[in-house]
């Protein structure tokens, strides 16, 4: 069972648009509401590759509700956290050519005793989870400090965690020692504080976080592949896509595709490339079932490229 923690979930509302012009009227081709968040997404991502998760969360108010019923719906068992606070909605506008637009709510503010019940919940639902994926921002109200308070709980219950989060949240964390993060390109650049333009910048970076604490690091460098670097070596995975739809909750997915392959090693890389190059096939946030997973078309090599150029830089 793969548990999933996310403290700032919303409701995301995608509109397809043939283009996206400001000030004038655009009219949508295609529209879905989906539960949001980065660790709803892994959840939604799990349930398509047919295992089993718990989703927990903190909802309120109406959005709240809807984005439980919508993981009902989908068969996702749900760990509710009741807020005072309304959950948030966020709005992503995809154009043909494959760029997204997305405008995201800042979410509720949790209280102290919101905070407490966040981590017991936590705690609770943990009991015989094979991993535990932390996922996302963190909303108003909880600390840096709080995803390392969460990893040093799940290590002290035995239990194997995923952080997939930035900023000074990630950097605490790290002296926790999680298991895996999954930072993208430009949240790997901000963690090391320098821009990255090759392959062999994204592996220098990941071994600076394996050096401050991580024990491994599945890095999404966008449409130039996925890195893997542990304590085995480092590898690197490409997958043909002949057509993106959607890259909304692909790095989601990937993470999903990881830990359902173990977690570990490259054959887990594979899943996770293959995971996530079906995903910016589908509209929206959908998630990829194993009929979507294209895995003749994935490369996975120890031969990383560290001279290959970043299609997309991180600044």
């Amino acid at each position: 069972m793969i548990l999933t923690v996310t403290p700032n979930p919303s409701l995301d509302r995608t509109y397809e648009v043939p283009s996206l012009d400001r000030g004038e009227v655009v009219r949508a081709t295609g529209e879905r509401v989906d539960p949001g968040g980065k660790g709803v997404n892994v959840s939604r991502a799990v349930t398509a590759a047919g295992r089993r998760t718990v989703a927990v969360l903190p909802l309120g108010g109406p959005s709240g509700a809807l984005v439980s019923e919508l993981l009902d719906a989908q068969g996702i068992e749900v760990a509710p956290v009741p807020i005072a606070g309304v959950t948030r909605a966020n709005i992503a506008l995809a154009e043909t050519d494959g760029v997204l637009t997305k405008i995201n709510a800042p979410g509720p503010e949790l209280t102290a005793a919101e905070r407490e019940s966040l981590l017991e919940t936590v705690r609770g639902q943990s009991r015989g989870a094979d991993w535990i994926a932390c996922c996302g921002s963190l909303p108003r109200g909880l600390a840096p400090s709080w995803y390392a308070e969460l990893v040093a709980r799940a290590h002290a219950a035995g239990v194997r965690i995923a952080l997939d989060t930035s900023g000074p949240a990630l950097l605490r964390a790290l002296r926790e020692r999680p298991d895996v993060v999954k930072p993208n390109a430009e949240e790997l650049a901000e963690a090391v504080g320098r821009p990255l333009a090759t392959v062999g910048d994204a592996v220098k970076a990941a071994e600076e976080l394996r050096e401050l604490g991580a024990r491994s690091v599945l890095a999404s460098l966008g449409a130039d592949g996925q890195l893997l670097v542990d304590d085995a070596g480092s590898w690197f995975g490409t997958a043909r896509v002949d057509a993106v739809r959607s890259n909304v909750g692909a790095g989601d997915a990937s993470l999903a595709g990881f830990l359902v392959a173990g977690g570990t090693g490259p054959e887990a890389l594979a899943a996770a490339v293959a995971h996530g190059a079906a995903a910016v096939r589908l509209p929206g946030s959908v998630m990829p079932t194993p009929a979507d997973l294209e895995p003749g078309a994935v490369t996975v090599t120890a031969q990383v490229p560290t001279d290959r150029a970043l299609k997309e830089p991180a600044t």
